[in-house]
């Protein structure tokens, strides 16, 4: 069963994409890398980390890859300049020669490339001696509230949901398991910290709608049910989310950042 698509790049920006950037600032205000340096994003998506190194870090030129076209296209069309490209590739086999970059970040991909380690081996093989790898993921177990909501909900009505459940699938998305990764890639002075923002919704069909867009493991899910169950799950989510007198819905979302240098 394939529980995570990655194919529209509007649908993903409603759902999450919107919440990665404050965690992107965070994350770029930590590796303090200086200005002027070549990086790389790796499953560059949309472009809402490459923007933010764009706007924040004064980089020498930002390289975007990610494996679907439509996410590039959009990159490209939002972010391309005379100081960023984004193109096709993988993250297990990146397009770019040994020891060509100093900086090589990847937000909220490690977790869905088929092989992790492989992904990082070819981060750690792209930078220049001293060049620095971070990254960060989602905490789908624990910290992701929007997402805990919903399937705890789900689970709730339907048991066999909790095969789509990312929190509940082993991942790379804790402490010791980013920590590892960068150490058995030989990057040196391993360190991983958390970044937890708010994500405020205006009201429930800002929380829900997103959910209707068929970008990732919950609206995968919630796109296979009937009708009935929808309005069943939308419904117990309205009654368990917690509203503020004007109808808003305060909520938070943790991430895991690592970093790493290359010997």
């Amino acid at each position: 069963m394939t529980h995570a698509t990655f194919a529209d790049g509007d649908a993903y920006e409603a759902y999450v994409g919107r919440w990665s950037r404050p965690v992107a600032r965070a994350f770029l205000r930590r590796l303090g890398v200086p200005a002027g340096r070549e990086w790389l994003d790796v499953g560059c998506g949309t472009g809402a980390l490459s923007e933010t190194i764009l706007d924040m870090a004064d980089p020498a030129r930002v390289t975007g890859v990610d494996k679907s076209e439509t996410f590039v296209d959009l990159a490209r069309t939002r972010l391309g300049d005379a100081r960023s490209s984004f193109e096709v590739g993988d993250a297990g086999a990146l397009p770019l020669t040994d020891h060509s970059i100093d900086v090589a970040v990847s937000g909220l991909v490690l977790n869905f490339v088929p092989d992790p380690a492989q992904a990082v081996a070819e981060i750690a093989r792209v930078l220049r001696p001293g060049g620095v790898a971070a990254a960060y993921v989602w905490d789908y177990a624990e910290g992701m509230a929007m997402m805990r909501h919903f399937w705890d909900a789900a689970a709730e009505l339907d048991p066999a949901s909790a095969a789509w459940d990312e929190g509940r699938r082993p991942s790379v998305c804790n402490p010791d398991a980013l920590r590892a990764l960068w150490t058995e890639a030989g990057l040196t002075a391993v360190a991983v910290e958390s970044v937890q923002v708010p994500t405020v919704f205006a009201g429930l069909g800002d929380y829900w709608g997103p959910f209707l867009g068929g970008q990732g493991s919950a609206p995968g899910y919630l796109r296979g049910l009937p009708d009935a169950h929808r309005t069943e799950l939308r419904e117990l989510l309205r009654s368990r989310l917690p509203s503020s007198p004007d109808g808003t819905i305060s909520l938070t979302a943790r991430a895991w950042t690592v970093r790493g240098r290359a010997s």
